[in-house]
Order: structure tokens, then C-alpha cells, then sequence
């Protein structure tokens, strides 16, 4: 059970009702986690400015992004943030196959060398970023990862660990 209500935009204030109709025409509808975030409208507003500066901005491709997010997500064990890049996945005809592909075996994917090892790099920054080691650094440029692109996704890791640790912590229900 949720342990926060998630506020309807009947009820937010006018600073959060100008976010949430800008999330809407962006996702057709405004998940939980904004209405969660909507308790607090300054943290609404600047994490949604977050969300349109990594996810709808820079170089990398959606399904890289989406896929990042899924894949740091699963390795948080944040079952929200699990269903909603899985159905973003999904938006943008990926299918059920390529998914399990992108988690269980990323080298099988569709993804490019460099994509794959962005990918890579970010889980192991994820779950234990004190063991990159310089010659995985190293490998990842090899690749033609630029310093902006390396930024970016892990722009999107560090926003998705985030999302991860607030959805958990308050139980958010899923709405995807």
C-alpha cells in the first residue's frame, strides 16, 4: 500500500498544475511518481526538468536511454520504474524478445559496440562504481563514447537511482 496519497491535479497548486499538464502532453497521463513529487511542488518542478533534460534531450538514442533506465532500475529491484521503462520500451517497438535481450545478453542486442558498452559501463557504475577500473574507462572510449555522451547516460542512471530509492521508500503504486 501506498504510503503517500498520489495527489490528482484538482487538488495540487497552481505551480504543480502547470507541471503536470506539461507531463501530460508529454505522457498522456501524469504517472504516480509526479503526483508523489507533487506534495512538494519545488521538487516536482525541478525533477521534471530533470526528466526533459535526460531523457528528451542530448545525443543518445531513446532506446539507449529507456534502456539504461530499465536495466538500473531492475538492479535496484524498483518494480515502478521496472514496468514504466518496460512499457516505454515497448512505445517505441521494442519488443518482449529484444527486452529480455537487453538484460540478459546486451552483447546479442541490436545496440551498437558503443551503445552496448555505454550500457555496460553505467550497470557497473550503478551497483559498484568504485570498481570501474581505468582500462574499462579506457575501453569505453575506444569505443567513440564521447565525454558528453558518457555524461549523459550517466545522467540517466543517476536520475533512475534516484527515482528507484523515492518510489521504494514511499511505496508508490504502480500505474503503468
Amino acid at each position: 500500500m501506498a504510503r503517500l496519497l498520489a495527489i490528482g491535479k484538482e487538488q495540487v497548486s497552481k505551480e504543480a498544475q502547470d507541471v503536470f499538464a506539461e507531463i501530460e502532453g508529454a505522457f498522456g497521463m501524469v504517472p504516480n511518481l509526479f503526483k508523489i513529487y507533487s506534495h512538494f511542488p519545488p521538487l516536482l518542478k525541478t525533477n521534471w526538468n530533470k526528466v526533459k533534460a535526460v531523457m528528451m534531450q542530448g545525443s543518445l538514442s531513446r532506446k539507449t536511454k529507456e534502456a539504461i533506465a530499465l536495466l538500473v532500475s531492475k538492479d535496484n529491484s524498483c518494480a515502478y520504474c521496472v514496468a514504466a521503462h518496460t512499457a516505454a520500451l515497448k512505445s517505441i517497438g521494442v519488443t518482449e524478445k529484444e527486452i529480455n535481450i537487453i538484460e540478459s545478453e546486451i552483447e546479442k542486442s541490436m545496440f551498437t559496440e558503443k551503445e552496448r558498452e555505454l550500457i555496460t559501463f553505467v550497470r557497473k557504475a550503478n551497483k559498484d562504481p568504485n570498481r570501474i577500473t581505468d582500462k574499462e574507462y579506457e575501453s569505453l572510449k575506444k569505443t567513440g563514447a564521447s565525454d558528453s555522451e558518457i555524461v549523459e547516460a550517466l545522467g540517466v542512471m543517476e536520475l533512475f537511482t534516484a527515482f528507484n530509492k523515492f518510489l521504494d521508500s514511499l511505496n508508490v503504486e504502480i500505474d503503468f
